[in-house]
């Protein structure tokens, strides 16, 4: 059995003095409070489901953009955990806070735009405020993964255009309407983008659930996205626990629906094109 990474777990932590929440829109997301799984329990976890390593995702509606606990994990496992840390980048001392978590030894930046709970009302991918930010992202080398729903695709392909280097990690693929199923014609504004060499989409269990709602079929539409994209430019995520069930079924339903892909291409989606978007996950 190939290797796996996984690029879009979430840890929260138990001890709440310490790691207060602090979430993005003063909301709490009903998973980080429900079914919270610290570090030492996603080492369990991933362990069981043979997941060798993963790229921790800041819990936006939970922290905010304190990475503390990320940070920490990182710190204590660093062989098996890479951080994905959010900024304001709105804010003008986004580029230094940038410089100051990928010190930490984290090596990806989240910005957080629409998910459990709304970030904020009327916020942009494509404001001017956040350019900076941006920049800082591409000079230090690490993939921003941006958070969006399918109307802020557009302000998406703006933000590719204007940072052709900097490599953009889309969460959840943007959560596409796929049921109306081949040739998923309701997707169109998400295939568009694969003429951006830049964009690399990250497919989690949203979307493995959602290839089996209404027309859809997980060979079809999987095959559809390798196609436009090219398998080193998507790489799985479990979002665990944020997507109910357990790491190892969160993983056996994204093996069912990629099963018909060539060997190859899964070997992709599972942990080549993790490898290359954080070369901390790497190696052994």
């Amino acid at each position: 059995m190939s290797t796996v990474i996984d690029i879009h777990p979430h840890v929260i932590a138990s001890d709440t003095k310490r790691y207060p929440p602090s979430p993005l829109s003063g909301e709490q997301s009903g998973w980080s409070r429900e079914r919270p799984v610290s570090f030492e329990r996603m080492i369990a976890a991933m362990d069981e489901a043979r997941v060798a390593k993963a790229a921790l995702v800041q819990a936006s509606t939970c922290y905010g953009h304190d990475n503390s606990y990320i940070a920490d994990a990182v710190a204590a496992r660093p062989g098996r955990f890479t951080g994905v840390f959010s900024v304001d980048v709105l804010q003008r001392d986004a580029p230094e806070r940038i410089d100051y978590w990928t010190s930490k030894g984290l090596s990806g930046l989240r910005v957080f735009i629409a998910g459990h709970t709304a970030a904020a009302k009327d916020t942009r991918l494509d404001d001017r405020r956040s350019f900076p930010a941006w920049e800082r992202a591409g000079k230090a080398g690490i993939p921003v993964c941006v958070q969006l729903r399918a109307d802020g695709l557009p302000q998406l392909a703006a933000m590719l255009e204007r940072f052709p280097r900097v490599r953009v990690v889309l969460d959840h693929m943007a959560r596409p309407i796929i049921d109306d199923g081949p040739p998923y014609a309701a997707a169109a504004s998400l295939f568009s983008l694969a003429r951006y060499g830049n964009l690399y989409l990250k497919l989690s269990a949203h979307n493995v659930r959602e290839s089996r709602a209404g027309k859809a079929m997980p060979e079809s539409f999987f095959a559809r996205v390798v196609r436009e994209f090219g398998a080193s430019r998507v790489a799985w995520g479990s979002n665990f626990p944020a997507s109910e069930g357990s790491l190892p079924g969160l993983l056996a339903e994204a093996r069912s629906a990629l099963a018909a892909l060539p060997n190859r291409d899964r070997d992709w989606i599972f942990f080549r094109t993790a490898q290359s978007l954080y070369p901390a996950l790497a190696g052994p």
